[in-house]
């Protein structure tokens, strides 16, 4: 069993966005058994919160569900839980990297895909569409490199 941790600030718009593509890839491949998908933020500030409507929107465009997921914190002991930690942006890298005391197991979504970009926060830039694709790209490679190594 592989177990891979989304990550970003307030776990509302981008990783939970990223765990629910991903487990619908999981689940549409049959590979259910072998690969878990969870997310979580660097802060607490949404905590107990669902996925912010626009986000959950976007999913829906899309045939993905995101019914019951509630917004939560990453805690240190998550480390040991979890293979691959999968940040959405720089700051999340750092703020996971100073929560773990360690840079091990964790990585950014889009270096899946060869790009070197960060996956913008639609809280902000309100372009949940182009989160959404950037995510699916990420998603999909990501799932590719973890398929090939089980």
């Amino acid at each position: 069993m592989v177990r891979v941790m989304f990550v970003c600030h307030g776990n509302i718009c981008r990783s939970p966005m990223a765990e629910c593509i991903m487990r619908k890839l999981v689940q549409d491949e049959g590979m259910g058994a072998s690969i878990l998908v969870d997310s979580a933020g660097t802060s607490d500030e949404e905590a107990g919160n669902p996925v912010y409507p626009p986000a959950a929107a976007e999913l829906k465009k899309h045939g993905v569900g995101c019914a019951g997921k509630r917004a939560r914190r990453l805690k240190r002991e998550d480390f040991s839980a979890y293979d691959y930690f999968i940040c959405m942006d720089k700051e999340n890298l750092r703020e996971t990297h100073a929560l773990f005391g360690t840079a091990e197991k964790q990585y950014l979504l889009l270096a899946f895909t060869g790009w070197e970009d960060e996956v913008a926060d639609p809280w902000y830039t309100r372009d949940f569409a182009r989160a959404y694709r950037d995510i699916e790209a990420g998603c999909t490679a990501l799932f590719g490199y973890l398929r090939d190594k089980l």
